[in-house]
């Protein structure tokens, strides 16, 4: 019953007779603990027929650049062996993704495909439904709590949705049983790129290379499962307490395997909740509630990536305060060089720029000051997004978008007025000094 409750049918369309079921993988990178894929196996299973598992690659992604495509692409090339190795047949094609879905399931019986959360993401699954000629199913793999079910409509709050998500824990926190194709499609003749072929496959999209891979990270479930284990092996006890000293990486480091769906949240709350560890409940927070609150945000508020997504208190109280006289203003240019005169930011957006990856709490001081250093908060807003979703692995992510808003107001509440940001939450250099030790944080940046 659980299974069924990630499930929505996509069209109005039967099961019919097809050469094979296809799965359309896009957001749920992976094999393991991968809902979506294990419903189109069992589906193959009871049709008699192999599965097909498809993959678009699109030059064309929003915002991704040659760090974002070299990292996922490390993560297929594993996922298309494993399937293989379990007799599916994986497909992977240059193309628009869901033009590509649709061309497969002409032969299919039933397609199934995962869930994703964003504006895009969510127009290329209705593309096909409305194409396709058999029935198309989305499971949702990448939720501990289906979004649907967590909170019917826009949580306001992080408190809203816990009250909501902490009873149902017990009821969807269970790693589902794997399932595998009965017969072998080695003789499903489709034509597909070889996803080992990396470097082939990058110059056939020819990304923007402006943003290089940072050689520190490597993509993939093996790799995702690695860092789960490290961090659980001792990290996570002091997670509750020292999580938020950027001098010190006391993180899981997951968020960018989440975003590219190669490792699934489930596993990792499960494992997580096995260890037993002083910090496990802090980690939940932040990998449940507070991850799936950015998906029900950008499910629930169609204006998710602009100033406009905001509550109506923290859009007019940055509106009233426009006009103030700012400490100083740098350019898009200087902020993206790191050319300010504080160094506690450089350094944030040095480590984001080099690394994919900002130190958590320092991402709030990073945008916090942005606000600060912009002459309108709309253009401020803008500039996070640009700057985010060019150099974090993790950008373009639900994460991102709440992340950014949250800076402006968004999930919080108002505090006392001042100037630039009227009554929206303030933070200040003064208040790293006394928490941080900022000068190890500047350090440790410096050796990446």
């Amino acid at each position: 019953m659980i299974e069924h409750e990630r499930m929505a049918v996509l069209n109005d369309n039967p099961v019919r007779g097809g050469r094979y079921v296809l799965y359309w993988m896009q957001s749920s990178q992976r094999v393991q603990c991968n809902h979506a894929l294990i419903h189109a196996a069992g589906l193959s299973n009871e049709m008699d027929l192999p599965l097909v598992v498809f993959f678009g690659l699109t030059g064309s992604y929003p915002e991704a650049n040659l760090r974002h495509y070299s990292f996922m692409l490390g993560g297929l090339s594993e996922v298309a062996s494993d399937l293989e190795k379990k007799g599916a047949k994986f497909v992977l094609r240059l193309c628009h993704p869901p033009d590509g879905a649709l061309e497969l399931s002409k032969e299919a019986a039933v397609v199934v495909c995962d869930r994703g959360y964003l504006r895009h993401q969510r127009e290329w699954r209705a593309h096909l439904a409305r194409g396709a000629r058999c029935r198309v199913v989305q499971v949702e793999a990448d939720a501990v709590v289906p979004v649907d079910i967590a909170y019917p409509k826009e949580a306001y709050t992080a408190g809203v949705l816990r009250r909501g998500l902490h009873p149902m824990f017990d009821r969807y926190l269970s790693v589902p049983k794997a399932v595998w194709p009965k017969r072998d499609a080695d003789r499903i003749d489709i034509v597909g790129e070889d996803p080992k072929e990396t470097e082939r496959l990058l110059r056939r999209l020819d990304p923007d290379r402006s943003v290089k891979p940072y050689h520190g990270v490597t993509g993939g479930p093996s790799e995702a499962k690695r860092m789960l284990e490290r961090f659980l092996d001792g990290i996570i006890d002091d997670y509750a307490d020292q999580r938020s000293d950027p001098s010190r990486d006391v993180q899981s480091n997951l968020s960018p395997y989440l975003h590219f769906g190669q490792i699934s949240p489930i596993y990792v709350a499960k494992k997580a909740m096995d260890v037993r560890s002083p910090g496990t409940e802090a980690f939940i927070e932040e990998l449940v509630v507070r991850r799936e609150l950015s998906l029900n945000f950008v499910e629930k508020n169609p204006r998710y990536d602009s100033f406009d997504c905001l509550p109506e208190w923290a859009r007019s109280t940055l509106l009233r305060h426009a006009s103030d006289i700012r400490p100083r203003t740098y350019s898009l240019e200087e902020l993206e060089r790191s050319e300010t005169d504080d160094p506690y930011w450089n350094a944030a957006q040095t480590e984001m720029v080099r690394t994919g990856k900002m130190h958590g709490y320092m991402r709030m001081y990073w945008g916090k000051k942005v606000i600060e250093w912009t002459d309108d908060p709309r253009e401020a807003y803008t500039r996070l997004l640009y700057l985010n979703n060019k150099y974090e692995l993790d950008g373009r992510d639900p994460n991102s978008y709440a992340g950014i808003a949250w800076c402006f107001g968004k999930h919080d509440r108002p505090w006392a007025e001042r100037g630039v940001f009227g009554s929206v939450r303030y933070m200040n250099d003064k208040g790293l000094e006394r928490k941080f030790d900022m000068e190890g944080y500047i350090e440790r940046v410096s050796r990446m």
